[in-house]
């Protein structure tokens, strides 16, 4: 970098520039010449050759000169002016490998010359943001999220082609705690030494786990247990009640295949017997049951109904009383996640459900799912008011990386999906402060306003 700075006393003097050090002042007039639009010529010395520049500044000579520490280029001195190979009326000029700068010095005297040495283009800005992100997430990232760590988390599993993402979440401010990218699908050793990283991330902050709500996976009850003791474990009420309604439905299913079986075989056309006019009501009547059980199946696992839906529910299963106790015990199992009652009551309650359940082979093979051990693990939170119930926080982030795959498709390597992860993960940190600034920002407006008013 080259400054030079005019002095009150134009004299004709300059200051040669050493490729070490400056160290004295001759008077040998350095990249000085004079022109008719008053400019000064310099050239640098390069590996390659030299650079010659013609500046639209006033001539510029300096008087002495003193010892400075930076290395700077070679100046050649030159008794008159060269043929300019570049000239900019501007404050700012570019070139492909030099900037040149020229601003005024302080004061009613003399300019600045501000000059980069050629050389390599500059990289700033071409590197993705992912990696410094990356690197900051077990630092500063941690710092702020564990702040007011609820010692509730929820974890789980995201499959991604060849890779798999490991998330933790807090489950109640929904924010990403810790995650890790694999290249092969998950064991229970991978999700141990995943749960070990993470305690000993709050060991060093002098926090501790309270509750963990998973999905229904083998693949945490060993290594939660491992890691963190006898912590509590939620198994999520959403993924248990989902696999038992599905159960429900397939009966359904099954009882409109067993209709379909009872319709008798018609001839093509428009009947004209006795006996076959009776055979077409009957199929028509059979065939508008089966209708009505495929258009109302919701009736059969929806949390409430009104007085309307009862009634039609009510009209679709005559003469199927089966179907009516498949909407008795989709009722008993909503009311075992009641969080009025207690987990050793809801216990008891399910156990004679089961005795009821198993009186019937047929129906206890389609309802294998209410025999689950997750089933009693989807209780615990009846025990603990803070325990959430369900793991909608980390399945809220895992929509968000699905959201982002379809938008960015450069993400399909691991280091770009940890990458951007990362990204992600500092970007909602600064939405609860943009939204926290945007709300003081509001009651401040209005406050004037009301004042103004």
């Amino acid at each position: 970098m080259l400054r030079t700075y005019l002095n009150q006393d134009l004299s004709n003097t300059a200051a040669t520039l050493n490729t070490d050090f400056v160290h004295a002042a001759t008077t040998t007039p350095t990249a000085f010449a004079f022109a008719p639009a008053g400019c000064t010529t310099w050239e640098t010395l390069l590996p390659d050759g030299h650079a010659i520049w013609l500046l639209p500044i006033r001539n510029i000579v300096a008087l002495n000169a003193t010892t400075i520490s930076t290395q700077i280029w070679t100046i050649w001195p030159y008794p008159e002016a060269i043929i300019p190979t570049v000239w900019w009326p501007w404050r700012c000029g570019w070139w492909s490998k030099i900037a040149c700068l020229t601003g005024r010095h302080p004061g009613i005297y003399g300019g600045t010359i501000e000059s980069l040495c050629p050389g390599l283009r500059s990289r700033t800005g071409s590197r993705q943001r992912g990696k410094k992100a990356e690197s900051s997430i077990q630092t500063k990232y941690l710092d702020d999220v564990l702040a007011d760590f609820s010692g509730y988390i929820a974890a789980d599993e995201l499959y991604d082609g060849p890779f798999c993402v490991l998330f933790i979440v807090d489950n109640h401010k929904f924010r990403r705690l810790y995650y890790r990218v694999l290249d092969h699908n998950p064991t229970n050793e991978d999700i141990t030494r995943f749960f070990q990283r993470f305690k000993q991330i709050l060991d060093a902050r002098g926090l501790t786990v309270k509750g963990i709500t998973t999905d229904g996976s083998p693949l945490y009850p060993e290594p939660i247990q491992t890691v963190f003791g006898k912590v509590k474990h939620q198994v999520c009420e959403f993924h248990v009640i989902k696999e038992i309604i599905v159960s429900i439905l397939k009966a359904i299913a099954q009882a409109r295949r067993q209709l379909k079986r009872q319709k008798s075989k018609c001839s093509r056309g428009r009947p004209s017997g006795k006996k076959a006019k009776q055979a077409a009501r009957k199929n028509k009547r059979i065939q508008g049951k089966i209708t009505s059980l495929f258009e109302h199946r919701y009736l059969f696992v929806k949390h409430s109904l009104t007085a309307k839906e009862k009634n039609i529910l009510q009209g679709i299963t005559t003469g199927l009383p089966h179907l009516r106790a498949l909407r008795a015990i989709m009722d008993e199992v909503y009311h075992l996640f009641d969080r009025r009652c207690r987990m050793d009551t809801a216990l008891e309650k399910l156990a004679q459900l089961r005795r009821r359940i198993r009186r019937f082979p047929s129906l206890a093979r389609t309802l294998k799912k209410l025999f689950s051990p997750n089933l009693e693990k989807s209780l615990t939170f009846l025990d603990d008011s803070l325990l959430p119930a369900t793991s909608n926080a980390v399945e809220r982030t895992n929509r968000r990386h699905r959201k982002m795959q379809k938008t960015i498709y450069r993400v399909r390597t691991g280091e770009h999906i940890s990458q951007r992860i990362a990204l992600d993960m500092q970007r909602d940190v600064r939405i609860v402060r943009r939204d926290w600034t945007i709300k003081v920002l509001h009651r401040s407006r209005t406050g004037q306003m009301r004042k103004a008013g």
